[in-house]
């Protein structure tokens, strides 16, 4: 597995933040390895849906369970990548940090490629991460 951890300080408090963070249908304009998602079904705070990754355009399921204005638990349940991404937001008075944690691999023969990947992953969340306090602050 692979685990990346990345942070960011957001000049804003916790409800600023959470109304960017939690429109999860809006994530492709900031993670721009995410091209598309779909929602398949929701129930209360859980939603599953399909997600196309920039990776191949593969397609990927995902359980998100949102926890408000404390994380978003994105679980891969089917495609190429098996893990987690957890976004959360910790209140620091009128500031916020922003962490996101991936803990994942790459599903059958493409596993060999999970340490290969991990840069690109980690360099594609602090572009996101930085978008998104960039869009926050303004």
């Amino acid at each position: 597995m692979a685990t990346i951890e990345v942070k960011v300080k957001i000049n804003a408090p916790v409800e600023n933040v959470w109304a960017i963070v939690s429109d999860i249908d809006n994530e492709p304009k900031f993670w721009k390895g995410t091209k598309e998602v779909r929602n398949i079904s929701k129930n209360d705070n859980v939603i599953n849906r399909e997600v196309i990754i920039a990776f191949r355009d593969q397609k990927c399921m995902q359980e998100v369970i949102i926890d408000p204005m404390k994380q978003i638990h994105a679980k891969f349940t089917k495609g190429i990548i098996n893990g987690e991404k957890i976004v959360s937001l910790i209140p620091e008075g009128d500031e916020t940090t922003l962490q996101t944690v991936w803990d994942i691999k790459l599903t059958g023969m493409m596993g060999m490629f999970t340490g290969m990947i991990k840069n690109h992953i980690k360099s594609g969340t602090e572009q996101a991460m930085q978008s998104i306090k960039e869009e926050i602050e303004r």
